[in-house]
């Protein structure tokens, strides 16, 4: 991975996390980050030009678009696993495998978010040593994004957040790969109970 796509996986692990006053606030340091990590005045540009509308609007507002665009959305949702699995059981041992994953990689991770925020595996994949098993998370993690990217509407400011991902860092996924893992995917049971449940 190059250096331009580990500085834009920095980025947008910080860009892709609940916007509160001080992400609001620290759009200069942002500003600055880009600067001195991405040499391409093109992508450099296109990055800020992409980022920079989210820091315009009201803080309220921003917090109100993430909500609606991310929170316990199934096909925008910003947790690994679910993308890979839906409402599977297999989520709880694949969370134990990232964990050991960030492990290895040298990391601690204390958020108050569970292992597979992506965001977080954002930062993680920035700095992890090479090796098959962040090659591994790299594909997922495509994936993950392509399914947010194809499901998020154009006119959502986040759509072209998302878009500079597959632009610079990632690649979308083939076909049959995403076959593949679609076919793993189990979705919730919402379906009314054919009998009332009584509680004492």
């Amino acid at each position: 991975m190059t250096n331009k796509a580990k500085a834009i996986l920095i980025i947008m692990s910080r860009i892709l996390e609940y916007p509160d006053k001080t992400l609001h606030e620290g759009f200069p340091e942002i500003e600055e980050y880009v600067k001195a990590e991405v040499g391409s005045v093109k992508m450099r540009n296109e990055i800020l030009a992409r980022i920079a509308p989210l820091f315009k609007m009201p803080l309220l507002e921003l917090q109100e678009l993430y909500v609606e665009t991310f929170d316990y959305k199934d096909k925008t949702g910003l947790y690994l696993t679910a993308h890979e699995l839906g409402d599977s059981r297999k989520r709880g041992a694949a969370l134990i495998k990232l964990q050991k994953l960030i492990v290895e990689g040298g990391f601690e991770y204390h958020g108050q978010e569970i292992v597979d925020y992506i965001p977080m595996l954002f930062e993680l994949l920035a700095h992890a040593p090479d090796g098959e098993n962040f090659e591994r998370l790299y594909r997922r993690l495509a994936f993950a994004v392509d399914r947010i990217h194809k499901n998020l509407f154009d006119s959502n400011p986040y759509h072209r957040i998302v878009d500079l991902l597959m632009m610079f860092v990632f690649e979308a996924p083939e076909a049959e790969e995403i076959t593949l893992l679609e076919n793993q995917r189990e979705e919730a049971d919402l379906e009314e109970l054919p009998y009332p449940m009584l509680y004492q």
